[in-house]
């Protein structure tokens, strides 16, 4: 395994293990060896996804030599399903990162064809608003996150609060049906940064416990809540598992969103670094 083209022995056995996963869905794993060469944008292990963005383009990488050695001809569908499912077993967030722009984890009542198994596109209509929505991701703290992934969601099997943060997230996504359907900018924002806090204090109350959070991540919210308040602006904030916050924000609205990010909030992150993203629609071969 070859990140950035120096030998990562610390990855190779979570890659022996996803392999161990999947050789029974891919069965021609056992007869190749492989060099993996990959590289990443972002520091990886901080908690922004690199291990859903790795994992679900080798498991893309295990389905073209699949479809290479049937020679058989398989649908875009089918091919992109068996891919997401292969992904999760990797790591569960990288199921979504196969197809784009909005896929869905999780079985959903409301959600026609969502699976635990593996990510569907979302099926239902889409405000032109949130088409070109913009992330830009502030690198608070590049190191490795305190806790895995993996940990984290083991922590969840006895959690006390664990069958109610799950109904919440539930509940969540039937609030963004209409609201993703009509634009209400508004609304997102009190589901997207409740469902942020939600993931956090689960790990803060979980046994053991963690705070994933730095001062530098608190300091960056309050910052965000103060501009909104006083411009009226649609800004808001997201965290995946680490101390790293994503700005969200309307294309509109990036040109005064990325001078607050400059004036205000880059002297919260490390070296002064930071990340412009925006909605993808999936994976693209190189």
């Amino acid at each position: 395994m070859y990140l950035d083209g120096k030998r990562e022995k610390g990855f190779e056995p979570k890659i022996q293990k996803f392999f161990e996963r999947v050789g029974k869905y891919v069965p021609f794993l056992k007869d190749y060896k492989f060099k993996i060469e990959t590289t990443n944008s972002f520091p990886h292990s901080s908690g922004i996804a690199s291990s859903a963005s790795g994992m679900s383009a080798l498991a893309l990488c295990l389905l073209s030599i699949e479809k290479q050695l049937i020679s058989e001809k398989i649908s875009e569908e089918f091919f992109n399903k068996k891919a997401s499912f292969l992904a999760r077993l990797g790591s569960g967030s990288a199921c979504r990162s196969i197809d784009g722009p909005l896929i869905v984890w999780g079985e959903h009542q409301k959600i026609e064809g969502s699976s635990n198994l593996f990510g569907t596109k979302y099926p239902f209509e889409v405000h032109y608003v949130f088409k070109n929505y913009q992330d830009t991701i502030l690198l608070v703290d590049k190191g490795e996150k305190q806790v895995s992934s993996t940990v984290g969601h083991n922590l969840m099997h006895e959690h006390p609060f664990a069958e109610q943060r799950f109904q919440q997230a539930n509940n969540n996504l039937s609030k963004l049906i209409p609201v993703l359907k009509v634009g209400d900018i508004s609304e997102f924002i009190k589901i997207v940064e409740s469902e942020a806090l939600s993931l956090h204090a689960m790990m803060m109350t979980s046994m053991p416990y963690f705070i994933l959070m730095k001062p530098n991540t608190l300091e960056i919210i309050n910052k965000i809540w103060s501009f909104r308040k006083e411009t009226k602006s649609n800004v808001c904030f997201t965290l995946d598992a680490g101390a790293n916050v994503h700005v969200l924000y309307p294309k509109a609205e990036k040109e005064a969103v990325s001078a607050f990010i400059k004036a205000e909030l880059k002297p919260f992150c490390k070296n002064g670094e930071y990340i412009h993203d925006q909605t993808g629609n999936g994976a693209t071969p190189l």
